[in-house]
């Protein structure tokens, strides 16, 4: 794997890909648009922070792109649609720069409330002063946290350490998380209304941009502290100036612009402003942070080169970290029945199910579902497929893909069922873990009980005496042998289905004398080492 290197990346961190003999390295630091999109074409994966612009016309050009790894949290400067829809992957360093962000907030709110960077230059030009630079104590203090995540969650506890009183606004948290933090959740009205202290600790989004407007501002009390260390635009810049010339806000603390680096009148007023504490989007520059959010995007690119599951990519559906473990041995379960049903089903299938009983069910199954699909639609269309683009391609293919959950199973503690309905009909298969192993033990209405292997051979036929003799002889002649074998058979005299791991591959001539020998009613070799 070929790895473009194109912002300054901690050399330390990046030692998981340096440690890979897989992987080679290419740092090209500052490159020109149009040499960049020249020589895209030859990697199969790109190591960003926010200096390199992944877009469309970037995208176009990335013919071999597997992922893009964003060594930080956000993702602004990465086109994830456009990358989606190649089927590239967009990973991201959530966490690795978590703390070094909350405690950039702290030293933003302590300095603007305890006057440091202006008491620093009077006294460094000579003079002493002290009454101009009285300050304020966070004790409390009403302390209105917006987005109690990674970030927001250890903001507020340490707010807490200075014995403030923190509420939060979040909608997307359970009331759990407020009572864990210790904090209590509230409406954003709230937050505007009784707090003393405001900051914001929310991704740059639709929902978020201009979150906070010249109305939130009316709403605030007089004298309220404003905080940025998520992202620009969040607050609106220019109603935050309003605010700070008319009074309303005694200050603000902002490490973030919504154009980087500013250059509109609006944000160098901003800056400029008496009562404002500013630095040029330092939160996540600590050596600490730059060192973690390597690794983090390092161990990712590994990950997908040995075909585990990405713990941090921002367009594929994904399990809570904690459940990671827990999951894997079910992604590779529902890999292999969709593998194994697509080999057998007709092809321009128009519908899709995946249905989840027992234990599973109490979980989100989103992830199992497009690693599924993916496996399934890589039989169905030359398009290479993966959890990225599945959905998409199944959309484009007319295909609908439906999922139902139920906690309900009779025979097991958790299944897996795909169903494909197309105008021949339906196939349906289901599978299960024994002891972590995947087993399918269901096709159509036959029960089965067999783990997938390479090279599988799958009969139905009308039950007769002496067929398994000539299907075992008809092989044996061919050079081919019997792994195992699983029967199944509705009644006696009726159809039977046989389900057979062999040794090596059954080639068509094989099949076809098989299929005589037998009078097959359906007979498919499947090939699961794709």
């Amino acid at each position: 794997m070929r790895v473009l290197i194109t912002d300054e990346i901690s050399q330390e961190g990046l030692q998981p890909l340096v440690d890979d003999a897989r992987i080679s390295i290419d740092v090209r630091l500052g490159l020109p648009t149009d040499e960049l999109h020249q020589i895209i074409g030859d990697y199969d994966a790109l190591v960003t922070r926010s200096g390199t612009r992944v877009d469309v016309p970037l995208i176009e050009h990335a013919h071999n792109l597997k992922i893009i790894a964003r060594a930080g949290v956000g993702i602004d400067n990465v086109d994830v649609e456009a990358a989606s829809n190649k089927g590239i992957i967009v990973v991201n360093a959530p966490f690795g720069n978590v703390n070094s962000a909350a405690e950039h907030t702290m030293a933003l709110l302590l300095s603007f409330c305890r006057n440091i960077t202006i008491a620093n230059a009077s006294l460094k030009s000579g003079e002493w002063k002290r009454a101009p630079f009285t300050g304020y104590e966070l004790k409390g203090k009403t302390i209105g946290v917006i987005g109690i995540g990674k970030v927001g969650g250890r903001v507020a506890t340490r707010c807490k350490a200075f014995e403030a009183e923190v509420i939060a606004c979040d909608p997307y948290v359970s009331e759990k998380r407020g009572e864990d933090l210790g904090v209590r959740l509230v409406s954003l009205e709230e937050i505007v209304r009784f707090s003393d202290i405001i900051t914001v600790h929310t991704p740059l989004n639709e929902e978020t941009k201009g979150m906070i407007t010249s109305e939130h501002f009316a709403g605030m009390k007089d004298g309220v502290i404003i905080i940025n260390c998520a992202r620009g635009g969040i607050i609106e810049e220019e109603a935050m100036l309003e605010a700070l010339e008319s009074d309303k806000v005694c200050g603000s603390a902002f490490d973030v612009w919504s154009e980087e680096p500013p250059a509109t009148e609006t944000l160098k007023k901003l800056i400029a402003h008496p009562k404002m504490v500013v630095t040029p989007h330092l939160g996540a520059n600590t050596f600490e942070a730059q060192k973690n959010v390597a690794v983090d995007v390092s161990r990712e690119i590994v990950n997908y080169l040995d075909g585990r599951p990405l713990e941090s990519a921002v367009n594929i559906p994904r399990f809570d970290p904690d459940l990671m473990e827990h999951m894997k041995p079910f992604m590779d379960l529902v890999q292999r029945i969709g593998d194994f049903i697509a080999q057998l089903a007709p092809p321009n299938p128009n519908k899709v199910t995946f249905s989840y009983n027992g234990k599973i069910a109490r979980y989100d199954c989103a992830p199992l579902t497009v690693c599924g699909l993916a496996a399934l639609l890589n039989r169905q269309t030359d398009q290479e497929v993966n959890m990225v683009n599945a959905r998409l391609v199944a959309r484009d293919m007319g295909i609908a893909v439906e999922e139902s959950r139920t906690t309900e199973s009779e025979s097991f503690s958790s299944l897996l069922t795909i169903c494909i309905e197309s105008q021949e009909g339906k196939r349906t298969i289901a599978g299960t873990l024994f002891e972590g192993i995947p087993k399918i033990v269901k096709m159509r209405d036959f029960l089965t009980d067999f783990a997938p292997e390479p090279h599988m051979l799958v009969i139905s036929y009308d039950d007769k005496p002496g067929l398994i003799g000539k299907i075992g002889t008809i092989l044996g002649h061919r050079n081919v042998n019997i792994g195992n074998m699983n029967l199944g058979r509705k009644e006696k005299a009726g159809e039977a289905m046989v389900v057979f791991s062999l040794d090596s591959e059954a080639d068509e001539a094989t099949i076809a004398e098989l299929a005589e020998a037998v009078d097959a009613r359906f007979i498919k070799a499947v090939n699961m080492q794709g």
